[in-house]
Order: structure tokens, then C-alpha cells, then sequence
């Protein structure tokens, strides 16, 4: 899977996390660019990557993201 692919699919996780169509995140989006982007959010977004990649992050990479771009760079690992 390509980087590419991989923000693909983060789009519309992201899209169907905070019911908006028109999220689009880039390497350097934040939780400060979604304005509901919260800490219960945050818990719904991990989970729904987690299920739409197929993997596990744990919390040392949870908390350390600090941004879509590193949250990227994880899933290329690990796919």
C-alpha cells in the first residue's frame, strides 16, 4: 500500500469519524484543525483506524502523534 493509499483511507475514516465529507487531512493535520476533534473523539478516530488498517497501535504511539503524518508513517509499518 502506498502513502498515498494509506491518506486515502484515512480520509474517509476520518470523514466518518466526524460525519463531515469534506475532511481532507494532510501529513501535517492536527486535532487543532478539526473542530471536533476532542480526547472522546480521539479514542473513536484510533479505534476506527485501528479497524480499517487491521492493526493495533499502543499507547506510547497514541499519545506521541502529533499529527496525521506520523499516524501515516505507523500504519506504512505496519501494513
Amino acid at each position: 500500500m502506498t502513502r498515498e493509499e494509506v491518506f486515502e483511507k484515512l480520509n474517509d475514516v476520518f470523514r466518518d469519524v466526524f460525519d463531515d465529507e469534506e475532511i481532507c487531512v494532510t501529513d501535517t493535520t492536527t486535532a487543532d484543525d478539526i473542530e471536533d476533534w476532542d480526547s472522546l473523539e480521539h479514542i473513536n478516530l484510533m479505534a476506527a483506524v485501528e479497524n480499517c488498517f487491521g492493526i493495533k497501535f499502543n499507547m506510547g504511539e497514541v499519545n506521541n502523534f502529533k499529527n496525521v503524518g506520523e499516524m501515516a508513517d505507523v500504519i506504512l509499518k505496519r501494513i
